[in-house]
């Protein structure tokens, strides 16, 4: 249509309804087409991708299972004949009908599975609908149908009644979540504890708050901290499970949520195609559980490796919820707990519907029992002999029973008097007075229930929840842990499959610099840190070639927060200005800004500068110009006396005179303190932020004391990235000396033993200290001065029934003894608890000692500031006070 032509049709839009040609109303097409979407995408939401609120099912799934009730004859039907059953109700054809049945299947809860029903696992699909079977579970024909409790629609075609929700008295929506994606609307509620959504109804029927949080089938660990009760804007963060079979070997057993083990391998093998981990091989045994096995590289770190798994792989994914629903066909946002409260409250009112339709029923059961007693006893079918009409017999009936209503609950109608004249005669000739008054009293016995239940209706649902736990619960123990995360630096455990490159002359760095002089191996992602002649500094990102400046003194690769690499530098304040001398750590700055390290005069330079991994102390020799007033031109100077202060510190004054070198002349050891390091509990790792538990202050070859309740020990240093094993029962900071204290049960003696030891095996590996024997298992463990247990004895046996309790100090009773030595015997009597009693960990007198230097003077830390400023001027009159023999500076 061309252009000029559109201004007529709109005009066409505005034309009375009495036109000549005719009375029908003229739409533009563009108008069509909106009316169109949008019926579209409310038919995709309310009909195809969003659950509904009351029963929590989608309408595939819906059909599917009134389909599976009407087939249902205990035995199990072939899919593809409950896919075409399915199809009456559903108008979409059987491959949406026949993928919605598997993966209601797969959430094993309503559908009982025979055969290849596909492996969630490895992402394997089902077999053909002809080859596999299914049929309702008893939990689903307990909980999701009552066709008195239902109201019914007419199918697509008219043919057929269809239930427009299923009575539902369960949170399934919860239970089993929910994945769409409609027009403008998504949806995913995430899976939850059958268990917790049992426990969670039971608290809000009785008035109290319930938090429930998601349990995924694949298990692994979960960090809910952000879940924001199943809203938008949440996010859940979940995790493999990765142990360490050994220090070359990795294992997987647990996948997060929404991952396979297909894609999770895949994931792995791309990050190490990357660079980004490092691994040998991996291999895929996965059957009825998940079992990936990583094999590492030579020399590569498994703590880090885990870590970088959880970086770079799909061994760690997040989730973010969105949880939406149809409610009275309104799409709605609601919270967990308050789906959760919703659902308690349907359940509690579908109860309530059962009990009363029951109640109706047993009423008009005692009502006609109770006139057929009448009717007979009092022999009203004889006065109906002499009645020549229907209308005759009906009346005389009526007249006869009136004498003897009175204690009905309600009015006899016609309709019961006609259902009198359908008695037989063999009924009535064989009536029973006696049984008949016996069906009486045991249906006003169970009206007496039911009034009952009615009468405490939420103590009645508690009950029912509760028997649903007992019935249906076994085996669905929550399988996700949930943990608190700690966040993983991507630059910390990425692999450095680059190697750094500079070229001096030309000022440019990159690891595609090959001729170019090497500094050090190094990642994609990390920071460089530059120094120049002209006493400023920058940092900047690694790239294959970047242009940074002539003039760079040194390059190296930068962590954030690093205060640990100290760097000594002396500069000259100015053209023809005094000899400065600084020692600073870099820890944060803002990439690609230029700082400079002087006081910022004009023609200041930089005279030296070293760099020191551990804050090492270092002696360095400062060379003056010969001058006739000058009577030495050398001397040294100590960096290791000069506190460590900021970058921004302008130094402190070494001399006036003009320095002509400076040489170093001695690398001591170093002058920092020992590195404090806390332990986590939640997360359950180390930190040196001061969170948790704090373990001591380590250094050099410094070990950490781990205590597992599988009886193991292990010793492994002191590095942020180190994994610990899931039963840790104890962490310290671990000394040589101090002996470990162990009561442990032997179950080839049947008895207890009490063993010391130190520890033998100081490689960072598991190691065992109890017996081989199986079944062996640790009662208490403690590396206190002097630990107490107290013994519990078996009261329930004669021999030690009226025993008291007894105590124990393990110090006086063995010695330390050999690791494997087998232990003194505690007693032969039956012990029902043994407890460790004393002293409590942080009680026993072990000497602790300060940090000290080589000198024997307590160390220095980064983070100290200098309480005043120290001065080197080797001026003439001070130069006379200086010792002959010394060269070195004199503080003042």
């Amino acid at each position: 249509m061309a252009e000029n032509e559109e201004p007529e049709m709109e005009e066409n839009n505005n034309l009375p309804e009495n036109n000549d040609a005719d009375n029908d109303q003229v739409v533009s097409l563009s108008g069509l087409y909106e009316d169109w979407f949008l019926d579209y995408a409310s038919y995709v939401i309310l009909e195809r991708a969003v659950p509904s609120l009351a029963d929590g099912l989608k309408p595939v799934q819906r059909r599917i299972l009134h389909s599976m009730k009407e087939m249902d004859d205990g035995r199990y039907n072939k899919v593809a004949n409950i896919i075409g059953h399915t199809m009456k109700y559903h108008p979409h054809g059987d491959a949406s009908i026949g993928d919605a049945l598997v993966q209601l299947g797969q959430k094993d809860l309503l559908i009982d599975c025979q055969g290849n029903w596909g492996n969630t696992l490895t992402g394997d699909s089902a077999a053909a609908p002809r080859y596999i079977e299914a049929r309702l579970s008893k939990f689903a024909n307990h909980v999701v149908f009552n066709p008195k409790t239902t109201e019914w629609l007419a199918s697509y075609d008219g043919r057929n009644k269809e239930p427009q929700n299923l009575p539902v008295k369960f949170p399934l929506l919860l239970a089993q979540g929910a994945e769409g994606i409609a027009v403008g609307m998504a949806c995913k509620i995430l899976p939850h504890n059958f268990i917790e959504l049992i426990e969670g109804s039971i608290q809000i029927l009785r008035g109290k708050k319930a938090e429930i949080l998601p349990d995924f089938p694949n298990g692994g660990m979960a960090d809910f901290s952000g879940y924001n009760d199943g809203l938008r804007g949440g996010k859940v963060r979940v995790r493999a499970r990765i142990s360490k079979q050994d220090t070359k070997t990795l294992v997987i057993t647990e996948i997060p949520f929404g991952t396979t083990t297909t894609s999770l391998i895949d994931s792995i093998i791309k990050a190490n195609d990357k660079g980004k981990i490092k691994i040998k091989k991996i291999e895929d045994n996965t059957s009825a559980i998940a079992e990936i096995v990583i094999h590492l590289a030579t020399g590569v770190s498994p703590d880090k490796t885990i870590d970088a798994l959880y970086a770079f792989t799909d061994c760690e994914v997040s989730i973010s919820p969105n949880a939406s629903i149809i409610d009275n066909d309104v799409p709605r946002f609601l919270g967990v707990s308050e789906m959760l409260k919703i659902s308690a409250d349907n359940t509690l009112h579908l109860l309530k519907r059962e009990l009363e339709i029951r109640k109706g029923e047993l009423e008009e059961q005692w009502h006609f029992s109770s006139l057929e007693k009448i009717f007979i006893e009092e022999r009203i079918y004889r006065e109906i002999e002499e009645e020549e009409t229907w209308e005759g017999v009906i009346a005389a009936i009526d007249k006869g029973l009136k004498p003897f209503i009175k204690h009905l609950r309600r009015d006899v109608t016609e309709e019961d008097i006609v259902r009198l004249t359908e008695i037989k005669i063999k009924r009535i000739s064989k009536f029973d007075s006696f049984k008949a008054d016996e069906a009486i009293n045991r249906l006003e016995d169970e009206l007496a229930a039911i009034q009952y239940k009615l009468d405490n209706l939420t103590e009645y649902a508690i009950d029912y929840f509760k028997e649903l736990k007992t019935k249906f619960g076994a085996g669905k123990e929550r399988k996700t842990e949930i943990r608190v995360f700690d966040t993983i630096q991507a630059r910390k455990v990425i692999i450095a499959n680059k190697k750094l490159y500079v070229d001096v002359e030309e000022g440019f760095i990159g690891w595609n610099l090959k001729k170019a002089e090497f500094v050090a191996d190094c990642s994609e992602i990390d920071n460089v840190i530059l120094f120049f002649d002209t006493g400023k500094m920058m940092v900047t990102e690694v790239a294959d070639k970047k242009f940074v400046g002539k003039g760079i003194v040194y390059c190296g690769i930068w962590r954030k927060g690093d205060k640990r690499t100290i760097y000594h530098m002396m500069y000259q304040d100015g053209k023809g200005g005094p000899t400065m001398m600084k020692r600073f750590f870099v820890n944060s700055l803002t990439r690609d800004t230029e700082y400079d390290l002087t006081k910022g005069a004009k023609g200041s330079k930089l005279l030296y500068f070293s760099v020191h991994p551990n804050g090492e102390k270092e002696i360095v020799t400062v060379h003056l110009r010969p001058r006739p007033h000058l009577k030495r031109v050398r001397f040294d100077i100590d960096f290791g006396d000069l506190l460590i202060k900021s970058r921004t510190a302008a130094g402190n004054r070494v001399t006036k005179e003009i320095v002509a070198k400076i040489t170093q002349k001695e690398v001591g050891g170093s002058t920092l303190a020992a590195r404090k390091i806390w332990f986590d509990p939640v997360v359950k790792r180390l930190n040196d932020e001061g969170r948790g538990k704090f373990l001591g202050q380590f250094k050099g070859e410094d070990r950490i004391l781990t205590l597992y309740q599988s009886g193991q020990y292990r010793l492994s240093n002191f590095d942020l990235a180190t994994h610990f094993e899931e039963d840790l029962i104890h962490i310290e900071k671990w000394h040589p000396d101090h002996p470990i204290s162990c009561v442990y049960y032997d179950p080839e003696r049947d008895l207890h033993f009490v063993k010391r030891f130190l520890c033998e095996v100081t490689s960072d590996k598991m190691v065992s200290f109890l017996p081989e024997a199986e079944g062996a298992r640790m009662d208490v463990v403690s590396t206190a001065y002097r630990p107490k247990v107290n013994i519990v004895f078996n009261k329930l046996l004669k021999a030690t029934k009226n025993l008291p309790d007894k105590e124990v100090e393990i110090a006086d009773f063995i010695d330390i003894k050999g690791m494997k030595a087998i232990g003194n015997q505690l007693t032969k009597l039956k012990t029902k608890e043994i407890q460790l009693v004393g002293p409590v960990e942080g009680d026993e007198p072990w000497p602790i000692e300060e940090p000290k230097d080589q000198n024997g003077k307590e160390e220095i830390s980064a983070d100290d500031e200098a309480p005043f400023e120290v001065e080197w001027d080797m001026t003439k009159d001070d130069q006379e006070e200086d010792d002959e023999e010394s060269g070195q500076a004199k503080l003042f």
